[in-house]
């Protein structure tokens, strides 16, 4: 079944970009998820096609209009997750991409300006989500950031499946260091383990050189990995 992904925007013609291209692009020409994107200003009733309002109690900028934006998403609703991204959102995790990635597909909404009026949300069920604790211009290339990492989890898409096994919150742990030839690289030698034919060895060196970046980098996700395995034990500094 086709993963079905609909974005509602107010600048389509940023779509696909980058998701029209590599493994995400193939997957989308070969028809393992469709994309379709909607224009929110086709849904304005005014000549100006506006979509957008000065906000209630003052303040700079505009916000986009609840009417237009409920309009918008009453056309492209069926059923899928409703997704709004937003710098208030709860953040995009691995966990998160994957549960998304077994539903029928995902209904996104790229806010721009000050914000999206509060009633649409409430109203239409709208999921904020969000990329990162910064502000963008607006939630377009927020939008493709998740769907990408979605896409690529879908059956089909990555050439081997190990691969998303083992990267970077798979086990809530950051990938460990890749290496390829040449052997020697400015004096850099592939560490020798790598090299050793000795799978168990190979094995105990990216778990030890993941927990050591996850540790050193991201003590957040350190010491929720730790929460959940510390009884078996991690491995030892």
């Amino acid at each position: 079944m086709t993963w079905r992904a609909a974005v509602l925007t107010i600048f389509p013609e940023a779509f696909p970009g980058p998701l029209g291209v590599s493994l995400v692009g193939k997957a989308l020409a070969s028809g393992l998820w469709s994309l379709d994107v909607i224009d929110i200003r086709a849904y304005a009733t005014d000549r100006h096609r506006s979509v957008d309002d000065t906000p209630a109690g003052g303040g700079p900028g505009m916000v986009m209009r609840a009417d237009v934006l409920a309009r918008a998403i009453d056309a492209a609703a069926d059923g899928r997750p409703r997704l709004l991204m937003s710098p208030r959102g709860v953040p995009l995790t691995q966990k998160k991409v994957e549960a998304l990635a077994r539903e029928p597909g995902v209904l996104v909404v790229c806010g721009r300006f000050e914000g999206v009026d509060e009633r649409v949300i409430e109203a239409r069920g709208l999921e904020e989500v969000s990329i990162g604790d910064y502000v963008l211009a607006g939630g377009e290339v927020a939008s493709m950031v998740l769907l990408e990492a979605c896409v690529r989890l879908l059956p089909g898409v990555m050439g081997c499946a190990e691969s998303g096994r083992e990267e970077s919150f798979s086990e809530g742990l950051l990938e460990y260091p890749q290496y390829t030839r040449p052997q020697e690289f400015e004096g850099r030698p592939i560490p020798a383990v790598l090299t050793s034919g000795d799978h168990r060895r190979i094995a105990a060196f990216r778990r030890a050189e993941a927990e050591r970046l996850t540790r050193e980098r991201r003590p957040d996700l350190w010491a929720a990995y730790l929460a959940r395995s510390g009884a078996k034990g991690a491995t030892k500094e």
